[in-house]
């Protein structure tokens, strides 16, 4: 079976402003009933997360009301590559020509030099912030996280809320999210592990 999660990604948040931006949302959560303020062992990957709050049904679709989330919510703050978890990137697509190029064979291999360019950013941008990739299709450099992957499957940020076994959110309420933001663009990273 395995645990899954949904990580909501602030996409604009800078570095400088992540630790305030977290702070802000965890509060608004808890002050909604959506999350409870104590920390507790509720989450994988960290020491300590956020449980579930006697409201966190107004987060999820009324036909989820009745499957109560049984994981927490991890906040990471931090450049970070947020990923799906088991499994990989199908395809990337290109932002600037709209090309989209496979990652993987109809069965399920990686084609490793179409991957190759995409892992070696990924370990720059890990320790630099900054990294580019040249698109196969029209050869324009484009900076790593403006690729759009399938099924949102990689996500470069600073900020990110990643909740454990939780049903699937309405979209009422990443609008409401991203409002407490300041109206940040967001996008949904889901996963299993």
């Amino acid at each position: 079976m395995g645990d899954h999660f949904q990580t909501i990604v602030d996409l604009d948040a800078g570095a400088d402003e992540a630790p305030g931006l977290a702070d802000r949302v965890v509060a608004w959560l808890v002050a909604e009933g959506i999350v409870l303020a104590e920390r507790t062992d509720c989450v994988l990957g960290q020491p300590l997360g956020h449980p579930p709050g006697p409201n966190w049904h107004r987060a999820v679709a009324e036909d989820d009301a009745d499957r109560e989330p049984w994981g927490g919510l991890a906040v990471e703050v931090g450049r970070t590559v947020f990923h799906g978890g088991q499994g990989g990137a199908e395809a990337v697509t290109c932002p600037r020509c709209a090309v989209t190029t496979p990652l993987m064979t109809d069965d399920w291999d990686l084609i490793d030099a179409a991957w190759a360019p995409f892992g070696a950013a990924m370990t720059t941008w890990r320790e630099t912030g900054e990294a580019e990739v040249a698109c196969p299709a029209c050869a324009r450099a484009v900076p790593l996280p403006e690729w759009r992957w399938a099924d949102d499957w990689f996500a470069f940020a600073h900020l990110g809320f990643e909740f454990w076994n939780w049903p699937e959110f309405t979209p009422e309420f990443l609008t409401r999210f991203s409002r407490a933001l300041d109206g940040h663009r967001t996008t949904r990273v889901w996963g299993k592990l």
